[in-house]
Formats: structure tokens, sequence, C-alpha cells
């Protein structure tokens, strides 16, 4: 892949893929690392019916054609509006693409990118309750800084609120080492306040040399956190400082689901029929795309803000794609005394079950 090409594609996601297009600039990079751009000749197969490949696939440019299991055709140009969504974006596919002429097509991993929206949108959430706090006003920047990164996306969004508590400062010196080449690793630091240098040596016979200096806002040791691999870098402090330390053992505790209450779809039609209101927790152009006819849409990186108009007396079901963003949802307003509960299977599995009353009148 050309770098010129992997400039456009930015481009072109920052502006038009949907949902890709609602991460913020880290966690975007993050998910372009790992983006696989195809090029297709005409008369190629993209994806066929009935396949499982657990990847949200855009079309940038030519034209496909998409054919039905009951042989209907329709034919699509990147130069089409419904091509900011991701082609037949259903598991298994619900039609075989074939390319009409030389097409270029971007593939995300589903379960990744799902992961980063859930974080990134509950992360907003946490953003706007830090700015309410004033008391958290000398803490506000590093746990914004920390809520921007992309360290942590893997831990359940709902536990984003405890991640910020499990931190502990830790005062350091000039010329403090905090960590060493080869050590095993047991905890990871973020850099409040101050200036440390990196140092590192080819073998246990070579001496250390500089080789990066890491200012307030940066992280080392955060492989730890993950691998249990020795350390691949001696950290020293170049001035006096503050680090904010995270033990491994506390980081493993975050990645455990926390308790929310979940229907799956017969027993949230019951509740709504005994007068829960539906919630739907995805961004407005993913709403727009398709959703319960009887919800109300409320994102959740503005939900903090949104949640006003809740009342606390009626009961909610809420729903995302998947349930990652609606786990997290109902865990962030359960926590503010609202009566919430998470669609099992997101809207996939409103839309199945929609899909298939049709298909019986």
């Amino acid at each position: 892949m050309s770098h010129s090409i992997t400039s456009h594609i930015e481009q072109r996601l920052l502006q038009t893929l949907v949902p890709v297009n609602s991460l913020t600039v880290d966690h975007l990079n993050t998910l372009l690392r790992d983006q696989s751009i195809e090029m297709l000749c005409s008369g190629q197969t993209l994806f066929s019916t009935g396949e499982y490949d657990n990847h949200h696939i855009y079309l940038l440019s030519g034209q496909l054609e998409l054919v039905d299991s009951l042989g209907s055709r329709r034919q699509v140009s990147a130069e089409d509006p419904a091509c900011r969504y991701a082609l037949d974006n259903h598991q298994p596919r619900r039609s075989t693409a074939v390319a009409l002429s030389d097409c270029t097509v971007i593939r995300f991993n589903s379960d990744q990118l799902d992961a980063m929206l859930a974080w990134d949108q509950a992360s907003h959430y946490i953003m706007l309750d830090i700015a309410a706090q004033r008391d958290l006003d000398e803490d506000a920047d590093w746990m914004v800084t920390l809520l921007k990164s992309n360290l942590f996306y893997k831990v359940p969004p709902m536990n984003i609120r405890q991640i910020l508590g499990r931190f502990e400062a830790q005062v350091v010196s000039s010329g403090e080492t905090v960590l060493r080449q080869g050590e095993l690793g047991d905890c990871c630091y973020f850099i409040k306040e101050g200036i440390a240098d990196v140092y590192q040596a080819v073998d246990d016979k070579s001496p250390s040399e500089r080789v990066a200096e890491l200012g307030v806002g940066r992280f080392f040791g955060e492989d730890a956190l993950v691998n249990d691999t020795a350390r691949n870098a001696t950290i020293t402090m170049q001035t006096n400082g503050v680090l904010m330390r995270l033990d491994k053992q506390d980081f493993y505790l975050l990645l455990r689901n926390a308790g929310i209450k979940q229907l799956n779809l017969s027993e949230a039609k019951e509740q709504f029929t005994d007068g829960a209101t539906w919630i739907d927790v995805r961004t407005q152009d993913e709403y727009e795309k398709g959703h319960s006819e009887a919800a109300i849409n409320m994102p959740l990186n503005l939900l903090k803000l949104k949640s006003r108009m809740l009342d606390k007396n009626t009961p909610y079901i809420v729903y995302c794609n998947s349930g990652r963003r609606s786990e997290a949802a109902a865990y962030l307003l359960g926590e503010e005394g609202f009566d919430v509960s998470a669609l099992v299977g997101g809207y996939k599995s409103y839309a199945v079950d929609q899909q298939r009353s049709f298909e019986s009148v």
C-alpha cells in the first residue's frame, strides 16, 4: 500500500464512512493501522451469499453488483450515498458482490470497529461528567488525555470510570530510574508532570543509549499489562515529576464485565408493551439507516447531556448494533438512578425479527 493511498483513504474515512466517521482522531488512526485495502478487477467476487467474514467493507471506487439469494440484482457505485455505509452489512452475507469495473474497497474487522466505537463514545460521556465536577479541575487534564488515548479500548466501556480510580500518583525526582530494561513488568505509567528519557541497550553487554524523550500525556510500560515479557527499555526521569501508576492486577479487574440488566427481544417487547421506552444509542447516521420505529435517538457520546430529558420513573431499553455501546449506556445511566436494560444482540436481533415478520406475511 502506498502512502498516497493511505492519506487518501484517511480523508475519505473522516468525511464519509458510517460509523467510522464518528471516531476521534486517535482512535481512527489506530483503526487505520489495521486497515486492509483491496483492489478488485472487473468480474471478481468480493463476497458470496452465506459467507461469514466479520468485516465492515466499504466501496471506495468503481461499481459492484449485489445479487441476493432470489436472484434480484442491484448495482452500486462508489458515488452513491448508500456507499457511505458498509456493503450488505449482515452476517452471514445476504448477497453476492461482484465487481462490474475495477474497484477499490476497504475492510475493517467488525469487532475491533465496534469496540473502538463503544470506548470512544463512552469516554465522551465520562469527559462531560468530569467537566461538570469542579473538584476534579486539578486532575481533569490528565484524565481527559487518558480517555482520548487508545490504550484501554479493550476494557469494557462500562468500566471507564473505574479506570480513572485505579491509577495512583507517584512523585518522582530528576535522575530517578522508574523501570529498567530486562525486568519483568507489573505496571504501566502515565506522565502527568515532567519529562522522562528512554534508554535502550542492544544486548546485555552493550551500554544503554538514549533513544527518545517522553513528555506529559505519554505512557510507558504498557506492554506489561497484556504480556509477560521483560521491559524493553530503561526509563529515567529527566526532571522532577508526577506519574500515574496502574498495576497489572488492577488492569485485569478492569477487563471484567460489570453487572447490568439485559433483556432478549421477546422480553424487551413485553416491557415496551408495559410502558418502557426504546433508546437507540448509535450515531444519528446509523439511526437514520434503520431503527426501531418507537425508539428515540440518544447517541452514547451525547447521552450525558440528553439524559436530562429522561424520567427516572420510566423504564428504558437501550440498544446499539451489537450490544457493546448499549451495555455501557445501561451501566452509566443506571449509576445515575435510571431503570435501564440493554437489548441482547442489539439492533441486529431486532432487524432479523422484523425481516422474519415481513417474510411470513
